[in-house]
């Protein structure tokens, strides 16, 4: 029987955050995804009424628990939305029992060990795992995620940026010492914790830069692109989104719009046109939108991407992964749609 006529059980850590929210937000939606264990330490023995209001009549009666290795006994699929350093403590007992798991957290994005100690202060937990979990950003690397048990999902951050840049740096478009990425995000890349940098009245009407010259995300992108680069990463006072602009000196004259529609014509959340795009066209849908130019005034490369972090950024990638993984197709549960205005 095809896995998208069977139910699928899923355990989620980190439920109780955004990315946990909008995980069951989209498993709601979804034909065989059916979360029955849902994990928030923060929020244990509420119901999830009380934390996602806005899924209450998908989850009737639903609640979070505390973590226990038994509670994973008959789960199909794992997702963890959770902050860095805490799935490397999970990440053996889900992976000696096979369960696919895909994981949000940066903690299996980097293959090098000594790269992760020195973007994230402190050694690996468990560097012996790495090899284990391939990349999660599946226009880039579909069958290694098909042929995996284990994927760590992109970062926001870097999904817009190598979706944007990839398709230029393989056809030799762009000079990868040369590589600016400027990005903004919307507050909710932050997480759920009240934070006085992402308080209302700080963020309100204010645009800042953060994470100046060694923002962890940097390590991510240079490993995808294989290249070297500057990467500046902006708080936007906007609840979901993430606008890339990347720049790059060119090899040469060069269409790189071409070469973006070239890349992604088969791709079904990825949207390539002229038009610059904003985030509000990808609000709570998979989609990316792009743009590129090519400016023979500089000689340099433009390339502009737009997604929403929550979705494409985390919890739709996740599940795009996962459709991948259990051989449902690929587009289940996800919306191409963004919600306007």
């Amino acid at each position: 029987m095809h896995m998208a006529w069977m139910t699928v059980k899923v355990a989620i850590f980190g439920a109780s955050g955004f990315v946990g929210g909008e995980l069951l937000r989209l498993c709601a939606a979804h034909p065989g995804l059916e979360p029955i264990r849902l994990f928030g330490d923060s929020q244990v023995g509420s119901s999830l009424e009380e934390v996602h209001p806005h899924l209450a009549l998908a989850y009737p009666g639903a609640a979070f628990e505390l973590y226990e290795e038994n509670a994973l006994e008959g789960i199909d699929l794992v997702f963890a939305a959770l902050p860095h350093g805490q799935s490397q403590m999970l990440a053996r007992f889900i992976v000696e029992r096979d369960i696919p798991f895909v994981d949000l957290g940066a903690d299996f994005r980097l293959r090098d060990p000594a790269v992760y100690a020195h973007w994230y202060g402190e050694p690996h937990a468990a560097p012996d795992l790495l090899e284990r979990f391939v990349y999660g950003i599946p226009e880039l690397n579909r069958e290694a995620i098909r042929a995996s048990r284990c994927v760590a999902a992109a970062g926001c951050y870097p999904t817009a940026a190598l979706l944007a840049l990839k398709p230029l740096r393989d056809a030799g478009l762009i000079d990868p010492a040369s590589i600016i990425v400027d990005a903004a995000s919307g507050v909710s890349g932050a997480g759920k914790s009240a934070k006085e940098a992402t308080h209302f009245n700080t963020v309100s009407e204010s645009l800042s830069a953060y994470g100046l010259l060694d923002h962890r995300h940097t390590a991510e992108i240079e490993a995808g692109l294989g290249a070297s680069l500057l990467f500046t990463p902006h708080l936007a006072p906007i609840n979901r989104g993430i606008l890339a602009t990347c720049y790059a000196t060119a090899t040469g004259p060069c269409d790189p719009l071409a070469v973006l529609r070239a890349a992604y014509a088969d791709e079904p959340f990825v949207y390539v046109s002229e038009r610059s795009p904003a985030t509000k066209w990808t609000l709570g849908s998979n989609a990316v939108h792009i743009t590129a130019r090519y400016d023979a005034r500089t000689n340099r490369v433009l390339a502009i991407a737009a997604l929403d972090n929550l979705g494409k950024g985390a919890a739709g990638q996740m599940v795009q992964c996962a459709n991948i993984m259990v051989g449902v197709e690929e587009t289940a549960g996800l919306s191409v749609c963004g919600v306007y205005p």
